[in-house]
């Protein structure tokens, strides 16, 4: 049976990934809408960001709790911290996934280059779920073998999003060039594929964050 503090530790991390398979599942949703190049399919997908923040507000407090009443040293107190900080991170690639859904369903049109605005997102998009989901993961299988391999493999994909959103910035600049009058709607849909660099960034964050609740040593910012 386990301890209260372990029975804590357990639901905490329960809840956590409970945020991140629901920002998750969005991401794969979008995804699955661009594969079918059935954008208005993305009406019915929806992020309530208000759900998600009482749900990290009430995880946060758990947290805190926690730590007023056991008291947890060393890796235990690393975790904790570690845990506080990724409710955020989730919270942010959550409202950046929010902003990308309607920014993006907003701008795609028939007068831009639909086939070619489609060929830049679904490789961007199934790169920065696939850091998220990887991340995700972490969070419920964090032995330390896992939580290196699945590290590096989320820092992989999150580098294949700046590689991926340069190249769409390029091009992207070459259409609004060609295309003058779709400039704004251009300039939208490259505002909405940095929502989906900013989601890689934030698993590449949290993976961070479990590293440093494993290993110690300094947390680092992506």
């Amino acid at each position: 049976m386990l301890k209260p503090y372990e029975q804590n530790v357990q639901l905490i991390r329960d809840e956590i990934t409970t945020i991140g398979r629901t920002v998750v599942q969005a991401n794969k949703e979008s995804l699955v809408a661009m594969k079918n190049n059935d954008i208005p399919s993305m009406k019915d997908i929806n992020v309530f960001m208000k759900k998600l923040i009482i749900k990290s507000n009430e995880i946060d407090n758990l947290i805190v709790k926690s730590l007023a009443l056991y008291s947890p040293e060393a890796r235990d107190l690393r975790e904790m911290v570690a845990f506080l900080k990724i409710t955020n991170e989730l919270i942010r690639a959550g409202a950046n996934t929010k902003t990308f859904l309607k920014v993006f369903k907003k701008s795609f049109n028939d007068d831009i280059n639909t086939n070619a605005i489609l060929e830049y997102a679904i490789p961007l998009q199934k790169a920065s779920t696939l850091a998220l989901e990887i991340t995700v993961s972490m969070i419920e299988n964090h032995d330390e073998k896992t939580i290196d391999e699945n590290y590096n493999r989320v820092i992989v994909e999150e580098s294949k999003t700046d590689d991926l959103y340069a190249m769409v910035e390029k091009n992207m600049l070459k259409l609004i060039s060609k295309h003058l009058e779709l400039s704004k709607d251009y300039f939208d849909l490259l505002s909405s594929f940095r929502r989906l660099e900013k989601i890689a960034d934030r698993a590449a964050s949290i993976a961070n964050l479990l590293l440093f609740a494993q290993k110690g040593g300094v947390i680092e910012h992506s």
